[in-house]
């Protein structure tokens, strides 16, 4: 049987993408249907009981980065914000606690955000780019790209030479479907990134 891995807030499949190169079966969970290249369960996160995880190989996670991203903005509306809501990131370090238990072993995770989720969620322990790494980050991570980084450069948001003020992130309201949609392109986890993870975390006798 090949080995399973979850993808949490799975969007377009950036995560699944590397883990299917890497011969793993992946389940993705989101509030929204998509295309998608896995398995996708249409499901809020927060309903999710890690036990039901017991038997995965991986979890990997990229909560919505909305909230943190527009708090880092140089702007003095976004400054003036209260915290953030911590709990969907949250939620998926309780989801990988509680299938660890169940399964009597950890389970690794992976859980990606951008650089502004720092001040409110910890330091990350590395990033490809602006795609930013908390959790089970494998020791050895390939260095990132020029374009990766440029996505955000320091703002811990949208920008960069994706060209903010002439894509459909910057017309039309934050609920608009062409902004829903290139937000989702540019949040989506690169291939050399997410295959690197899932070549990690893979059991295959080939890495032992």
């Amino acid at each position: 049987m090949k080995p399973l891995a979850i993808d949490l807030f799975c969007g377009l499949g950036g995560w699944t993408e590397g883990l299917l190169a890497e011969g793993f079966d992946v389940v993705g969970f989101d509030i929204e249907r998509r295309e998608y290249p896995g398995q996708l369960v249409i499901q809020d996160v927060m309903t999710l009981h890690g036990r039901q995880f017991k038997d995965v190989a991986l979890i990997v996670a990229s909560p919505p980065c909305q909230g943190y991203s527009y708090r880092a903005m140089p702007w003095s509306r976004a400054k003036a914000l209260p915290p953030p809501d911590n709990s969907l990131f949250e939620a998926c370090f309780r989801i990988q606690c509680e299938a660890s238990d169940a399964a009597g072993h950890r389970i690794p995770m992976v859980v990606e955000n951008v650089r502004g989720a720092q001040k409110w969620v910890g330091r990350a322990k590395w990033h490809y780019g602006s795609f930013y790494l908390w959790g089970d980050v494998p020791a050895l991570m390939p260095m990132g790209q020029r374009e990766f980084k440029s996505v955000q450069d320091g703002l811990g948001g949208y920008g960069g030479s994706f060209g903010w003020n002439n894509t459909p992130m910057r017309r039309g309201n934050s609920k608009s479907s062409g902004r829903k949609q290139a937000s989702a392109i540019i949040a989506k986890i690169p291939y050399p990134l997410s295959r690197h993870i899932a070549w990690a975390y893979s059991p295959r006798e080939s890495h032992a």
